[in-house]
């Protein structure tokens, strides 16, 4: 099958046209409101690509000639709403809610962020940019990531400016800096990190000149905070292609730096091809994942963070614990135990919340636990069991078993869905019998206090525990047949 031709700038400049038009009025009425101030406001960044990609947004970017301080001024009377948060940045942020034309129905709200032309570079030393103001719109669009960032739309008479060519980048899907790569990213090495992230939004190349600063500077990124490269992880892991992304992460050198876990699964194949490539099968394993993700009202809403981390890392325990055994076989004996240590460790370091940390590594730790089902033959504790021990995971631990499977052979692929498929039937009937998604004992542990005459303690702790396991291992045993489990335990112990 051929590729399509990318779409020329002209029909990208008609494309945007329609988007801008629809977008124009709340963006028209704002630039007069500077201009009659005296200052200049342009339409930038995001908004402005999407419009050529045909895409629209109630979110709007402004650059400004005004001060932030005028700024303020001037978005406090535009909008119902404004707020400072980035003032030290030159940004202030104001909404205008919805509102009705005429007959018409109400648009929704808009909400714009307007910036004062600026200037951003690292100080070496530190990990936050300093700002320095500037006077011109092409200035403040030099400094922008990469020419499909650094277009712009004077308001309020709609004038497009382009001054790197960013249009021609777009129309061939090129990832480009405006300025020299290098200098780009040693003023904001952040930008290294956004090209892997819009490669995998966007689905577009990186430039090789940008490549290959990326390569020579990958190491600059350690000056950026953990939680900034956090973001641009995320991002890209939720994106349509993230694989694209990752793959630029790792063939930059970048991925050494910020998640050195990824890249280290490119185990060497020996000459008798006794083992996969682990790093291949983790990016597969994540697509075949990100297409299990449901609906808005399904188990596991598309996009979901926790399941794509889990995918993507699901084997990063291996190269810790791969072993040539006798006869030419490899093993990698309690690598979900090692990579749920390893992913906890990376993700804490990213800064990441807790439960994701803690949602990750457990599915990590139970991705293996479903080839302990053999040929179907689980008993029914085994399956209360599994289901205990993934609690709300179960949903994303479904799917996580099911896309990894990458093998090429197809009777054996098939063999895995379908013993995967009784496993889920045989959860699907237990619950009908019996609340297998929260096991608790038959007895609580009042109940126990009162049928032992023991005063709370370590050994209604340790009953509580014994009537678990019989009710894993037996299903319900009602309320007498449970007293009379417990009351043998106590005696035993007792004896």
């Amino acid at each position: 099958m051929s590729t399509p031709e990318p779409p020329a700038p002209a029909a990208l400049l008609r494309r945007a046209l329609a988007v801008l038009t629809e977008m124009a009025p709340a963006a028209v009425e704002l630039g007069d409101v500077f201009r009659a101030a005296g200052h200049e406001l342009a339409l930038v960044g995001g908004p402005v690509r999407d419009a050529f990609l045909g895409r629209t947004s109630n979110d709007l970017d402004f650059a400004t000639s005004a001060s932030p301080d005028e700024t303020q001024a001037l978005l406090a009377r535009w909008g119902d709403a404004h707020w400072d948060i980035g003032k030290e940045f030159g940004t202030i942020g104001a909404r205008r809610f919805a509102r009705t034309g005429g007959s018409g129905p109400a648009s929704g709200d808009v909400v714009v962020e307007v910036t004062t032309y600026r200037s951003d570079e690292y100080d070496p030393a530190s990990r936050k940019p300093v700002v320095a103001f500037g006077d011109t719109l092409d200035g403040d669009l030099s400094r922008r990531d990469f020419t499909v960032n650094a277009m712009a739309v004077r308001l309020p008479d709609l004038t497009f400016v382009d001054p790197f060519d960013g249009l021609s980048d777009l129309a061939r899907g090129v990832l480009r800096t405006p300025i020299a790569p290098e200098r780009s990213f040693d003023d904001d090495p952040l930008r290294m990190m956004r090209a892997a992230r819009f490669a995998g939004q966007l689905g577009f190349a990186v430039d090789p000149a940008t490549r290959q600063a990326i390569v020579d500077m990958a190491a600059r990124i350690g000056i950026v905070s953990a939680e900034r490269v956090q973001a641009e992880i995320s991002k890209l892991l939720l994106s349509d292609r993230p694989r694209a992304g990752l793959e630029v992460l790792v063939d930059t050198g970048l991925a050494d730096h910020v998640l050195p876990e990824l890249p280290a699964l490119r185990l060497e194949i020996d000459e008798h091809h006794r083992h996969k490539d682990v790093y291949q099968h983790s990016l597969t394993v994540l697509e075949q994942a990100i297409a299990q993700e449901t609906g808005p009202d399904g188990p596991v809403p598309a996009p979901d963070l926790v399941l794509r981390l889990a995918s993507l890392l699901h084997d990063v325990g291996k190269p810790a614990t791969r072993r040539f055994e006798p006869g030419g076989g490899v093993s990698f004996h309690h690598h979900e135990v090692v990579g749920a240590k390893l992913v906890a460790k990376r993700l804490r370091a990213l800064k990441y919340e807790k439960q994701v940390v803690k949602d990750v590594a457990r599915l990590v730790e139970l991705h293996l636990r479903f080839h302990g089902y053999g040929e179907g033959q689980w008993t029914d504790s085994a399956v209360r069991r599994y289901v205990t021990d993934a609690g709300p995971l179960l949903e994303r631990l479904h799917r996580l078993t099911r896309a990894d499977s990458t093998t090429r052979n197809k009777r054996k692929a098939q063999r895995l869905a379908d013993s995967y498929t009784d496993l889920e039937q045989r959860i699907a009937a237990l619950r009908e019998q019996e609340e297998i998604d929260a096991i608790r004992p038959d007895l609580d542990g009042t109940q126990i206090m009162a049928i032992l005459g023991i005063a709370p303690g370590p050994a209604v702790g340790q009953a509580y525990k014994h009537l678990l396991a019989l009710r894993m291992e037996h299903g319900p045993l009602g309320a007498e047949r449970a007293e009379q489990e417990l009351r043998a335990w106590w005696a035993d112990r007792q004896g």
